[in-house]
């Protein structure tokens, strides 16, 4: 029979059937409720004095805790998944544009037909489990099921932070694999080709983003006051490729920025085109008939007449310009976290698990310079 402590405190208890349970070897478990309201319980408490000093603890936290926390924290709690993941994605004030997009398209399309009627305090990790489940029984994609994982679990460790979920839904909880397809990286012949075959506006883009490793909607914001050095291009901005409009860089906050090395090629070739074709009162290089910037409809329009004309058959898109400047680097021994920095990625793992292959010989490489060292 549980032993009740003062009201509020929980109880503790054993699950065995021993007669004398206060000297057998099994272990105590404990019922109390969370500053959200919830049921709780926990084992493995060895004595009787672990366990009780384990509900001390948790009643002493709720006693500190100010009323109005403990009752923001309870109606954080009991809001449906559906109610909180929009509002949190409104909070993500750091989103650009095109990321807040993507985030909601996998909210409408994984999220929340799944886990829109939750209670943000039922989460467990047998939820989350069940969760990564449901999406291979319906045959959602290695790459989506990550997405989707690494979204739900922005949102509810937020809840957590917030204190909506007193414990962690992901402990012990393995996330979806995913192994991205080998990248498609275009020959420097190739890409002399394409540029042969390309306007003068998308030879700009090739080279910005081939040389500098930019961003699709980074090399739309192709600027001449970027140039801060002869071998330094800045980044402070990308054009949103749908809207049309400037927006800050994916993954920085408004006004934040990042340099990339500038080779000569690349700064003769944005010279060059302003010379022949001059720049707008702001010193932005790219525009339209049409429009002020440019979009994704401009570039791969352009893009795919540039490959045909170049006779290029072989699937490369724009975006395996980036590839090219990460493979560029790696393959002449520049460390793998710099090329992360100027490349813009929020998390070096990122930058490891698509490039990693292509860094030549890392480990036999290392050997021989450790023995010179010896």
């Amino acid at each position: 029979m549980a032993t009740q402590l003062i009201r509020g405190m929980g109880s503790f208890d054993k699950s065995c059937a021993c007669v004398r349970q206060s000297r057998c070897s099994h272990p105590y478990f404990i019922r109390y409720r969370d500053a959200t309201g919830s049921q709780r319980e926990e084992s493995g408490y060895a004595t009787q004095q672990s366990a009780l000093d384990r509900l001390t603890k948790v009643y002493e936290e709720k006693r500190s805790t100010p009323r109005a926390q403990a009752d923001l924290r309870r109606e954080i709690g009991k809001q449906r998944f559906g109610e909180y993941a929009p509002n949190w994605l409104a909070r993500q004030r750091h989103y650009a544009p095109g990321s807040t997009r993507s985030v909601g398209q996998v909210l409408n399309s994984q999220l929340l037909p799944v886990l829109e009627s939750r209670r943000m305090n039922a989460f467990t990790s047998t939820v989350v489990e069940d969760f990564i489940t449901s999406m291979e029984e319906r045959g959602v994609g290695p790459a989506a099921q990550q997405n989707a994982f690494d979204t739900l679990k922005k949102i509810l460790l937020d809840a957590r932070r917030r204190g909506g979920l007193a414990g962690d839904p992901f402990n012990g909880v393995v996330p979806p694999e995913y192994t991205p397809r080998r990248i498609a990286i275009p020959t420097l012949d190739e890409i002399h080709a394409i540029k042969a075959a390309s306007s003068d506006e998308l030879r700009v883009v090739v080279d910005l983003m081939s040389g500098c490793g930019l961003r699709n909607g980074e090399a739309y914001a192709a600027n001449q006051e970027r140039m801060v050095a002869d071998d330094v291009y800045r980044i402070t901005e990308q054009i949103d490729g749908r809207t049309r409009m400037p927006a800050r860089l994916k993954h920085r906050k408004l006004g934040e920025f990042r340099e990339a090395p500038m080779p000569s090629t690349v700064r003769e070739s944005l010279l060059r085109f302003e010379k022949e074709h001059g720049v707008d009162s702001n010193g932005y290089l790219l525009r339209t008939q049409r429009a002020a910037y440019w979009a994704h409809t401009t570039l791969n329009y352009q893009w795919s007449a540039a490959k045909k004309r170049a006779g290029i058959t072989r699937r490369l898109t724009p975006y395996s310009l980036r590839h090219f400047f990460a493979s560029n680097c790696l393959a002449n021994g520049i460390p793998i976290t710099d090329v992360a920095e100027w490349m813009g990625h929020k998390n070096i793992n990122m930058t490891f698990r698509i490039y990693r292959h292509l860094m030549p010989a890392s480990i036999g490489r290392a050997a021989k310079l450790l023995n010179e060292g010896l």
